[in-house]
This record gives structure tokens, C-alpha cells and sequence, in this order.
């Protein structure tokens, strides 16, 4: 009888530690969901790996505001954020000057630019496990951008399987001479605006290899400009570009509009 009880004992104490168990699983398993749930976008930033640029070689790189606001932006929206560059090598920063401001600052003491400097090789990235892709300006990305051909190949993709591709400032040099597969430039009749020729004139006119808007336009690009140094972005489509640093957050926003609405 003794024996008995400390059996049925036994199995009440191992019936209790199975049930928790289960219900300990259950409750990692349902954390674990809502967290993917939670993170269920992945943004891929590309960016330039050139430092310098022009007759003059000035030095240059990836314009600190114009990913250090739309990284704040997509962490803002709880999104995975990974960096490629077209290289693999270390990417450059400009505008340092502007690390008071409160988003670029967060972005240099936290998590964004120790990201950036292991920004990996464009060409090991499977990029069509993200949901957008994004390209940053500053003149860099006038260097080495224009004719990259991996580039090109992914920024294609990426707009034709209606993930959403955004750019900011001079970063719309990376849709520039990109075609779909009909033959057609991914800029034609579409709405698309960049750092203009004015903004251009007044900033770095014997530098830059061309003007973005004007080269932007040859293709077919509706282009539109808002006053200078205004903040000034546009959706087309999936398409989502930006007039100049100003308009960097916004760009963002708007990209994380058109993810959002495409969970609904």
C-alpha cells in the first residue's frame, strides 16, 4: 500500500512537471512568434564604398544624415536592418560635423555604424530575402554607382517582385541605367525626384562626373523639384525617392508606409 502511494506520488509530481513544461514551451514558443511577428521586415541598406571623387579627389563617402535618419526610422518600426556594400570593404562616412544632431549621434554611438563598417559584399547577399532595399547618398555613390552592374541586377529584381526600393539625395544614381525586363529604363514615365541641378550648381558642381537630375530625366524620369535644400520625397509604385539630406526621414517613412500596408 505504502508503495503504492509514493508511486501514485511520483506520478502526480512527474504529470504536473510535464504540464508545466508544456506550458513553458508553449509560452517561449508564443514569445518567440510575436517577436517575428514583430520583426517581420527586413530593410538591406546599400551602400557606396568610395571616398573620394572629382579632379580634386575630395573626400567623400556615404552622407551621415541620409542613413543615420532612416536607420532610426526603421528601428523605430522594429525592422532588421543589414548593411551591403558594393565591395565588402569599409564604407566612408561624410558630414561628421552634423553628429550633434540627435538621430545621426545615435546612429555613431549605437548599434548603426558598427553595422555599416561590417557592411558585407553586395554579391553575397541573397537579397530577395528582404522586403526593401535602400541607397544613401552623398557624392560616393556618384563614383561607383552609375554603371555597377550588380547594382543594377539588383535593384531590378528587388522592383519587379514589388519589394519596395527607396533612395535619397544622390543615392537615385543606383536606378539610373537599370532595366526591366521589357527593355525599358526603371525610371521611364515614372515619378522620381533626386538632388537637383540647382542644389547641384551650389554644392558640388566640379566634382560630380554629371548632373543626376538631368541624367535622371534622359531616361525618361518625370522629375520633380521642390525648392532647394527642402525637404522633398515621392512615392511611385514601390518606388520611393528623396530630393536631398532634408528629405531622408521622410523617404524612410514612406517606405515603412507602403511595408505596412502590404501586411493588411
Amino acid at each position: 500500500m505504502k508503495k503504492l502511494m509514493i508511486l501514485t506520488t511520483a506520478l502526480a509530481i512527474f504529470s504536473s512537471y510535464a504540464q508545466n513544461k508544456r506550458e513553458n514551451t508553449s509560452v517561449k514558443e508564443n514569445t518567440i512568434l510575436k517577436n517575428e511577428t514583430k520583426m517581420n521586415k527586413k530593410i538591406l541598406i546599400i551602400v557606396s564604398n568610395a571616398n573620394a571623387i572629382g579632379p580634386n579627389n575630395r573626400r567623400t563617402g556615404t552622407f551621415l544624415p541620409e542613413v543615420a535618419h532612416p536607420y532610426a526610422e526603421f528601428e523605430k518600426a522594429n525592422y532588421q536592418i543589414d548593411f551591403a556594400s558594393l565591395t565588402g570593404d569599409t564604407p566612408y562616412l561624410d558630414a561628421l560635423s552634423l553628429a550633434n544632431d540627435p538621430a545621426n549621434l545615435a546612429f555613431l554611438t549605437g548599434k548603426g555604424w558598427e553595422a555599416m563598417q561590417k557592411a558585407v559584399k553586395l554579391a553575397t547577399v541573397d537579397v530577395s530575402k528582404y522586403d526593401a532595399v535602400f541607397v544613401p547618398g552623398g557624392l560616393a555613390p556618384m563614383v561607383d554607382m552609375p554603371e555597377n552592374e550588380l547594382l543594377k541586377k539588383v535593384i531590378k529584381e528587388t522592383y519587379e517582385r514589388n519589394a519596395v526600393v527607396g533612395a535619397v539625395c544622390h543615392g537615385p544614381v543606383s536606378l539610373l541605367n537599370v532595366k526591366l525586363s521589357n527593355g525599358t529604363y526603371l525610371v521611364n514615365g515614372k515619378n522620381i525626384t533626386s538632388f537637383t541641378d540647382e542644389e547641384e550648381r551650389g554644392y558640388a558642381i566640379a566634382d560630380v562626373p554629371f548632373l543626376l537630375e538631368t541624367a535622371l530625366t534622359k531616361q525618361g524620369a518625370k522629375f520633380h523639384a521642390a525648392a532647394v535644400w527642402s525637404a522633398h520625397s515621392i512615392v511611385d509604385g514601390n518606388l520611393v525617392t528623396g530630393q536631398n539630406p532634408a528629405s531622408a526621414k521622410g523617404v524612410a517613412e514612406k517606405m515603412i508606409v507602403i511595408l505596412e500596408a502590404a501586411k493588411k
